[in-house]
């Protein structure tokens, strides 16, 4: 952008993207004005660098149980900087100190579920999602808390009763099962009768 000597013949562009492919124009100028570009230069892709963007929304949970489902907003392709690019998966549980790692090669990807029989539902983990290319790792995203999968409900309803409120209809009433932490919220009851 800035103005050149008219008595120089090149330039240096600086601060362009890397991978992504440019062409480029010269434009004259005097104390008239501005004249006529000049064709435009042959497409010049500039060389790779280590992405430099982490995924963002870095959430998840659900899943059944013993899995932790973990998401991600995929980063675009303008912000990849070179081929073989892919995430890098890092979590572990609260208050653990070591993380376990996965990679995941898919460039569309935005999720990874992690199957472990030994995971405890509704067990919080911490999380970050990173990037990589051939030209090696960048960016990690900042920590994010996400839980395991709930378990079905432990227990039955408890006091369940009928009252007949006409020849064709009865009403059932119970009380309900309480939150637990690890199996979670009830969605729904189902009301059988025979």
């Amino acid at each position: 952008p800035e103005v050149i000597s008219g008595r120089t013949h090149k330039a240096t562009v600086v601060d362009l993207s890397p991978w992504v492919e440019y062409e480029f124009r010269v434009v004259a100028s005097n104390s008239v004005g501005i004249g006529e570009p000049s064709r435009p230069s042959a497409l010049l892709k500039t060389k790779a660098a280590v992405p430099v963007v982490a995924p963002t929304n870095i959430s998840g949970g659900g899943g059944s149980r013993s899995e932790l489902v973990i998401t991600w907003e995929p980063v675009s392709e303008e912000l990849q900087n070179g081929e073989g690019f892919g995430y890098i998966v890092m979590f572990r549980p609260l208050g653990s100190t070591t993380w376990t790692k996965a990679v995941v090669a898919s460039v569309e990807s935005s999720k990874y579920i992690y199957r472990n029989e030994s995971i405890t539902p509704l067990s919080p983990f911490e999380v970050k999602v990173g990037v990589y290319n051939n030209e090696g790792e960048g960016t990690l995203s900042s920590i994010s808390i996400v839980y395991s999968g709930e378990d079905e409900p432990q227990m039955a309803p408890a006091g369940a009763s009928a009252l007949s409120v006409s020849a064709a209809a009865v009403e059932v009433s119970w009380l309900p099962i309480p939150w637990n932490r690890h199996t979670g919220r009830v969605l729904g009851y189902e009301v059988r009768g025979w």
